[in-house]
């Protein structure tokens, strides 16, 4: 041993040594933290994976993962029990009335298309009028009601509210871009220009295909297949 080792040792016990402290806990927060973030990481990659495969890629849809919540081409569909049809007849949009087809193009914002596949409509129909005398909604009537096509400015927020009971919609296509079919009944209600479900307006709505063109949103409602409705869609002019 040389005297410098024998010098420190000597001097040891002169020093006030404290207990050495207790790093495990520490460590093991430490190394928790990385594996927490990762599956952060995961958790976020899934959910991203999730919308991707069940919203297409365009700017027209929103899906809420978390309260199963979609939002297409101005209309907001949501998951809800069977529907089962309301007592007493749905009230009307606001301010709704029945025009003739020339006075309906007139009195929207947007060109009015008819489907060539169904004709002329029976009956016009404009409704929710802004500030300036403007309507926010035009739909064309045919075979008595039963078949309808809601047209609406596709710039607007949301103008229809829909709770379908599973599976619920699925995603079609007319003429190579999405659309959203929901086949059978459903609640359907009109979301007002301050955003608010207008419950009064609820009735019960057949199978619908919706889609937009050229910035326009439209609602095709009716007794008809999933390839009937598209074929009618496809027909606008």
């Amino acid at each position: 041993m040389g005297d410098l080792e024998r010098e420190l040792r000597d001097l040891s016990a002169w020093l006030d040594i404290p207990d050495p402290p207790d790093v495990t806990a520490r460590v093991r927060v430490r190394l928790s933290r990385p594996a927490r973030r990762w599956r952060s990481i995961v958790a976020a990659a899934l959910v991203a994976l999730i919308v991707v495969a069940v919203v297409p890629p365009t700017r027209a849809a929103i899906a809420d993962v978390v309260t199963g919540l979609l939002r297409f081409a101005g209309v907001s569909i949501a998951t809800a029990p069977a529907p089962t049809p309301a007592g007493g007849t749905a009230s009307p949009l606001p301010g709704q009335r029945a025009v003739a087809l020339d006075e309906a193009q007139r009195a929207v914002r947007f060109p009015i298309r008819l489907p060539a596949k169904l004709g002329p409509p029976e009956r016009v129909l404009v409704a929710d009028p802004d500030a300036t005398g403007r309507y926010r909604v035009a739909t064309l009537l045919y075979d008595g009601g039963a078949l309808r096509v809601d047209a609406f400015d596709g710039h607007l927020d949301l103008a229809f509210h829909k709770e379908v009971s599973p599976p619920g919609a699925n995603w079609v296509q007319v003429n190579g871009d999405f659309a959203v079919w929901v086949d059978g009944p459903h609640v359907l209600s009109y979301v007002d220009r301050a955003g608010g479900i207008r419950r009064e307006t609820a009735r019960l709505a057949a199978s619908t295909l919706i889609w937009q063109d050229n910035e326009v949103s439209y609602r095709l409602e009716g007794d008809l297949t999933k390839a009937e409705a598209i074929e009618i869609a496809r027909s606008l002019r």
